[in-house]
């Protein structure tokens, strides 16, 4: 990958992220709180390394996540804390990975622990990378997403593998301002028309997550799974 500015809020979204917090759903920021900039980078880290990891591996059952490479943010980005073997990728995102209208893009509260499978690791996770690595240089939030448009537009980020998915089951994850969680799968496609997915329908378990639509070629499929990683039940949407 080029090392140009490149991103993407394609998890997360994430929900993202992995582009998770109100894309989900699950609940209203508080109003009391603004948050228009970004915060003192250390409200972001998480000072225990292990915490970290063991949270990242909590997005997928262990039966993955065990055998997965680790990342932890640190100060300059991601780094590799867990170096694995079966090509799934686990990493906890930040509220940066927000579609660009959530008021909570820049919440230093927000944990979205999720596993890229090796489609989406090769994917979708590189671009993740160079959105954290804007943010952390400072960036504003208009200049993180005219960076993803610019970078689409010129080729610059990796295409989009077919089969790329992601596991966000963790009961410990942190995804809206209230601190609203579901279990759920992610499916990254091409833009299509949400109705061939029966997106919308009533009791249809799948949804659209509404992430940089303008400004990515790819779709966020989310899809409640009624389990956390650990096998017990989860609320399901």
């Amino acid at each position: 990958m080029k090392s140009k500015i490149a991103i993407v809020g394609a998890s997360a979204i994430l929900m993202l992220v992995a582009g998770l917090a109100p894309a989900y759903g699950a609940g209203a920021p508080d109003a009391k709180v603004k948050y228009t900039s970004m915060a003192p980078l250390d409200q972001y880290l998480m000072p225990d390394r292990n915490a970290e990891i063991a949270l990242a591996r909590s997005a997928a059952p262990d039966s993955i996540s065990r055998d997965a490479t680790v990342l932890v943010l640190g100060r300059q980005g991601y780094e590799t804390a867990v170096q694995g073997k079966n090509g799934f990728v686990c990493v906890v995102e930040r509220a940066w990975m927000s579609p660009e209208d959530s008021p909570d893009f820049w919440n230093p509260k927000m944990r979205g622990p999720l596993c890229f499978n090796p489609p989406a690791a090769r994917s979708i996770l590189p671009a993740t990378l160079e959105r954290t690595k804007l943010a952390l240089a400072g960036k504003s939030k208009s200049e993180i997403i005219a960076a993803n448009k610019d970078a689409y537009d010129k080729k610059e980020l990796p295409r989009l593998e077919p089969g790329a998915m992601s596991y966000m089951m963790s009961k410990h994850a942190y995804l809206t301002a209230n601190g609203g969680n579901l279990a759920h799968v992610m499916i990254y496609t091409p833009h299509v028309d949400p109705a061939a997915w029966g997106n919308g329908v009533p009791n249809s378990p799948i949804m659209l997550n509404p992430q940089f639509k303008d400004a990515e070629p790819i779709d966020v499929w989310v899809i409640g799974v009624g389990k956390w990683s650990d096998g017990t039940p989860a609320p399901v949407m």
